[in-house]
């Protein structure tokens, strides 16, 4: 299925502006399906005279009218005259008589989707009329407020102009208080009622001003009045952003919105949602996070100190061969300390490789025995991978990079060493080649005692989960290392 935008593009809606005005729609519609009792769903006009149906949500207060799935349904151009009136007129009209045929008795209202005085779509509001009981106030408070939000779509001043967060935003049945003109509560869902009780407001809210009550409670005064002035700002026809109210025993979420239909009585909605649970596992994940932060920021200065010890050791030895090898050594700890460095500076426990190898390959010129003759050159990407398999991936590449430099090429003669990183699928192919003088006779990766290979070989198969091969590359001369390692089996954490 082709994304939204894609789908809308095929009707009215050509700018992007009209575009995002229809998806900023879509992202903000749960709320008027919750209002309203009623499946929503989203129509555009074809070129050929019939309309397509674009999107669909279903209202979590009601039985769904629309159990089917509409996306991708078209309708002709008679049955779809209703949609072409609304558009035409620019107001919600009826669809004449409730539809009796199917399994589900409903009723719809097709309403204009306007922006910036042009209409983009219309929007079909079906509502179930198999449950059948008597309203009660909170239902009729919805419905109220809901075709307000309908004319408002007509006239264009619905949806925000910022996209709403769906996955934290509050929702209908959090609770709900709706405000007059001068900025009083008219009416407050029971829910609404119980989280205001949570932060301290005894008894009704009815008939109060809810941006002075909302401050009285609110343990910090900056943060009190800016809650006061996002719902004063509602109420005056303007959408501020969602706020925590945070009193000593709970915290809030609310979010304001205008309610400015052309001929109705001026208002606001205010929804409310008790997050104090969820900001206190926030507050313990930011805890959580900078602590392991700090952790590998330690982790890195202990590294570092270990190979400042170790080179400071290696330029007293005398024997060549034990100066080479703690020289490794320090090569060796310096990598894994460029990782934990990188993950001091993250809040994810992944690590970008291509980062890391870019800090790590000018640390090999310095000790390799060939100098700058040996060129290094790195193509394609690594990509993220998580901290465990980062770490021994980016150690494994150095050892074989430097046993590249130091054995690839005569003293003194020029050459390249080429990184190379592809992705098959989600499986992670890794070349090191050369142009050097090739494996000498005889060699088997398989049973060389080297200690870098060893390593290597170590880190691939049990750590990563992947092959090594050697051999020379296709169609030239030097040696060509290739690492296979498979998505599935890095470890993750």
């Amino acid at each position: 299925m082709s994304s939204l935008s894609e789908r809308l593009t095929r009707g009215t809606a050509s700018s992007p502006a009209q575009i995002d005005h229809a998806r900023r729609l879509v992202a903000d519609w749960q709320l008027l399906a919750d209002l309203a009792f009623a499946d929503l769903t989203l129509w555009v006009p074809l070129p050929s005279g019939s309309w397509w149906c674009v999107a669909q949500v279903r209202p979590l207060t009601a039985p769904t009218s629309r159990p089917e799935d509409m996306v991708g349904a078209e309708v002709g151009p008679e049955e779809a005259r209703p949609f072409a009136v609304a558009l035409r007129d620019g107001r919600p009209v009826t669809d004449g008589e409730p539809d009796w045929t199917g399994h589900t008795p409903r009723r719809r209202e097709v309403i204009p989707v306007r922006h910036e005085g042009v209409g983009i779509a219309v929007l079909a509001k079906d509502t179930n009329l198999a449950v059948t009981r008597s309203p009660s106030t909170l239902e009729l408070t919805y419905l109220d407020i809901a075709a307000d939000l309908c004319l408002m779509i007509s006239a264009g001043t619905f949806p925000p102009g910022t996209l709403a967060d769906a996955e934290m935003s509050p929702r209908v049945g959090d609770g709900l208080a709706r405000l007059d003109g001068a900025g009083r509560v008219s009416y407050a869902s029971p829910n609404a009622l119980s989280a205001y009780r949570r932060i301290g407001v005894a008894g009704d809210l009815a008939g109060a001003t809810l941006a002075d009550v909302t401050c009285r409670v609110v343990t910090d005064r900056v943060a009190g009045e800016a809650a006061a002035a996002g719902i004063t700002a509602a109420v005056a026809g303007r959408y501020p952003d969602p706020m925590d109210v945070e009193a000593a025993s709970a915290t809030l979420l609310l979010r304001a919105l205008p309610l400015q239909a052309p001929g109705a009585a001026p208002g606001a909605l205010v929804l409310v949602r008790d997050v104090t649970d969820v900001r206190r596992r926030d507050r313990a994940l930011l805890t959580k996070d900078a602590t392991i932060r700090e952790i590998h920021h330690r982790v890195k200065n202990n590294l570092q100190t270990v190979a400042a010890l170790l080179r400071l050791q290696a330029r007293r030895m005398t024997e060549p061969a034990a100066r080479a090898a703690l020289e490794e050594s320090v090569r060796r700890v310096a990598s894994i300390a460029v990782v934990h460095e990188t993950l001091a500076g993250s809040r994810e426990d992944v690590v970008d490789v291509d980062d890391v190898l870019d800090q790590v390959l000018p640390m090999l010129g310095d000790l390799t025995s060939v100098g700058p003759a040996a060129r290094t050159r790195r193509t394609g990407s690594f990509g993220e991978l998580p901290a465990v398999a980062a770490t021994p991936l980016v150690l494994a590449v150095t050892e074989l990079l430097h046993n590249a430099a130091e054995h690839a090429f005569r003293e003194g003669e020029p050459g390249v060493i080429e990184l190379v990183a592809e992705r098959d699928g989600e499986d992670l192919v890794v070349r090191v080649r050369d142009d050097g003088q090739g494996l000498p006779p005889g060699f088997d990766p398989a049973t060389s005692d080297g200690l870098g290979l060893q390593i290597v070989r170590t880190l691939v198969t049990s750590e990563l989960g992947g092959s090594l091969t050697m051999g020379v590359p296709e169609g030239r001369a030097g040696t060509e290392v290739v690492l296979h390692l498979p998505g599935d089996g890095w470890p993750r954490r």
